[in-house]
């Protein structure tokens, strides 16, 4: 066996679903053979007619099409799959290939072509290479989706303090074992950070880790977001989708917020927990899974079993392990590491200097109960960093009652117009780049301040 043979053979297919279509038995049998023990999943048909209900039970990462079937050609059919809107790779095989073939071939959307008779070498090299294309497009799916629902990202776990450390070497602890994790703690904390970490820790890190805000995914369409649907499953089911547990395969799955997830959903994910395969919405199949599951919840889900709202059975399936993050006000000797590491994350991205920090700014900010947490101190940061000096209030904080960027008889609006004008003052008055510094239209910041009587600025 050549060396590029052996290299495929090491490949990782364990995660992939294949459905071969040929009415050669002796073809068939061979790829079988061939494939069995490097696939996941092997499933062959002698037919279109034969392989399209095995279409509408399972979402196939590829599909081996011979050209010539009884009944409806390969290519008439791989047609009708992408107008379905089926996305996977597909291969064709002939025996009978020309120029024009090869072109129709092409122009039906498939990945590679085959002529028979072909060499074991051949097939498996064709499939690395569709493999391969999957996982680049899976990655880039699972990064649009990062970098649309957020921002910007803590690249770590930061702290010194003895309860942060605490929480800290529990999460390497259980980073190696493949243990279900339920991630505590307030809103801000860094819950998603600390998902990450564990992720980065554990033998897992090749794979996809795949966010996903329980919270913000309507209750309808949660079950399809997570295990995917077949096409006409419900209205609007143009086409099969692929569900985020699918696309976690390998790797991990962050459920932020799961305290927020329907009664149905909860119901269908134990049983996902417990047998490690998902069913998608309208499909008979049940598809294996390889994936971690690490959930995350601001809400005290004891009380929430016992008002009914949770699941109690999922919540122990859950907690496996459990690591809770202490808020921002029980480490304030925390506060110089986590405003250095924003102020150097920020700073080059606002293209402005750093500050510097004294001790009495320092003590005032510890005097503070931070109820926004990690999150509330990053906003903070930034809003400084805007407006060229730690933005405090007159006396120091000790309650959330009292917001470091105005006294308790602020309304919303005053604290919004002092923002706004400051902003506009560091600027000079230029409105354009005053709302590119906070994050809104040139258009938004005139209407506001000709509603405040302000003089137009340039």
């Amino acid at each position: 066996m050549d060396s590029e043979v052996a290299l495929v053979n090491e490949a990782p297919w364990k995660h992939y679903s294949v459905l071969v279509v040929d009415d050669e038995h002796g073809m068939v049998s061979f790829l079988q053979r061939a494939l069995t023990p490097r696939c996941g999943v092997v499933d062959t048909a002698g037919s279109v007619e034969e392989a399209e209900p095995l279409l509408r039970r399972r979402l196939y990462d590829l599909i081996v099409l011979d050209i010539s079937l009884p009944g409806r050609s390969g290519i008439d059919w791989l047609h009708q799959l992408r107008d379905d809107g089926y996305a996977g790779d597909v291969v064709l095989m002939t025996a009978y290939a020309d120029l024009d073939t090869a072109i129709d071939a092409l122009r039906a959307g498939a990945a590679d072509f085959l002529l028979k008779p072909f060499s074991l070498a051949q097939v498996l090299n064709a499939m690395q290479r569709c493999f391969e294309r999957s996982r680049l497009i899976r990655e880039n799916f699972v990064l649009r989706r990062e970098v649309s629902e957020r921002a910007a990202d803590v690249e770590g776990v930061i702290g010194q303090s003895e309860v942060m450390l605490a929480a800290c070497e529990r999460l390497k602890r259980i980073a190696p074992t493949p243990a279900t994790v339920l991630l505590t703690g307030e809103s801000g904390t860094g819950k998603e950070v600390a998902a990450r970490a564990l992720h980065r820790m554990s033998n897992r890190a090749a794979g996809s880790f795949v966010p996903v805000n329980c919270a913000a995914i309507a209750a309808e369409l949660i079950e399809s977001e997570l295990f995917g649907h077949v096409k006409g499953a419900f209205t609007g089911a143009q086409q099969s989708r692929e569900g985020l547990f699918y696309y976690a395969r390998g790797g991990t799955l962050f459920l932020d917020e799961i305290g927020e997830l329907p009664a149905a959903a909860q119901a269908k994910l134990l049983r996902v927990l417990e047998e490690r395969r998902i069913r998608p919405v309208g499909s008979e199949q049940e598809i294996p899974v390889d994936v971690r599951v690490i959930a995350a919840t601001n809400r005290d889900l004891k009380a929430e079993v016992a008002a009914q709202r949770f699941r109690q059975d999922l919540y122990y399936r859950l907690q496996v392990v459990e690591v809770t993050l202490p808020p921002l006000r029980e480490r304030p000797e925390d506060l110089p590491l986590l405003i250095d590491h924003f102020m150097g994350q920020l700073a080059p991205y606002l293209d402005v200097p750093r500050l510097e920090l004294d001790g009495r700014t320092l003590a005032r900010l510890a005097a503070y109960d931070w109820p926004g947490n990690v999150r509330e101190l990053r906003n903070f940061v930034e809003r400084s960093l805007i407006l060229g000096w730690f933005d405090l209030a007159p006396e120091p904080c000790a309650s959330a009652a009292n917001a470091l960027l105005s006294t308790a008889e602020d309304s919303l609006e005053a604290v919004e117009k002092r923002h706004i004008l400051a902003v506009l003052a560091a600027c000079d008055g230029n409105k354009s780049e005053a709302g590119r510094r906070l994050g809104v239209s040139r258009k938004t910041l005139d209407r506001k301040c000709h509603a405040w009587g302000v003089a137009e600025a340039h």
